[in-house]
């Protein structure tokens, strides 16, 4: 017998909110504090998604550091720059509010599944009016491990109070779905994110904009 989906995981990043404005600015003003130049934002975009450590790696390799300098102090500096501002331009994609009030209002739980560090992910779910809608945030800095591990989805689920069972996980990044099935769980790809295509190989569903995820749960469920 399927179990039907009572609960969601949802990545943040590119999933539930456009941050590539928050992101490249904070980026921009880490490079320019080791005198690098700093990229433009749609460069930033497909850095996007496996936390703030291969970001900072990423943006410094290709502004030209031959250093190299050191990863961990850079971390430290981006997190200073980017946490206080992390909501600053940071935006919901269309539908979103609306979508996770319709899943809620259905019974269904929500949770945020992110490789963003949690505090600057709580910071933005507050300032952004998702609060009520999410009953928890599992962060990158969260547990020891993060996507694509599956243990980074289970942990969450656990941090609910949730089973493995009648969970979903929506996401625009193939760590979402690579997290997703080795968990267990249905992955449906968000396709009006910042991962391209080939992201959603290892997706059972893809969902070309969020309110097409409340059937696609229905369907999912009889796969």
């Amino acid at each position: 017998m399927n179990t039907p989906v009572t609960t969601v995981l949802f990545d943040l990043d590119g999933t539930l909110i456009d941050s590539l404005p928050d992101l490249a600015e904070s980026g921009a003003a880490l490079l320019e504090s080791y005198g690098l130049t700093p990229l433009a934002p749609e460069s930033v975009r497909a850095m996007i998604g496996d936390g703030a450590r291969k970001l900072v790696g990423r943006l410094l390799i290709a502004a030209g550091d031959t250093g190299p300098i050191d990863r961990d102090e850079a971390l430290e500096r981006f997190l200073a720059f980017y946490t206080p501002r992390a909501a600053l331009k940071t935006r919901l994609f269309p539908g979103v509010k609306a979508t996770l009030q319709t899943l809620v209002e259905n019974g269904i739980a929500c949770a945020i599944c992110t490789n963003k560090p949690a505090e600057a992910a709580r910071l933005i779910v507050e300032k952004l009016g998702l609060s009520p809608l999410i009953d928890a945030i599992g962060g990158g800095d969260s547990f020891s491990v993060r996507k694509p591990d599956p243990g980074h989805v289970i942990e969450t689920l656990r941090l609910m109070g949730r089973p493995v069972s009648g969970a979903a996980m929506i996401g625009d990044h193939r760590n979402d779905m690579l997290a997703a099935r080795d968990a267990g769980l249905p992955g449906i790809f968000a396709a009006w994110g910042y991962g391209d295509a080939s992201m959603s190989r290892d997706a059972t569903a893809i969902a070309r904009r969020i309110e097409d995820v409340p059937p696609l749960l229905e369907k999912v469920t009889a796969l």
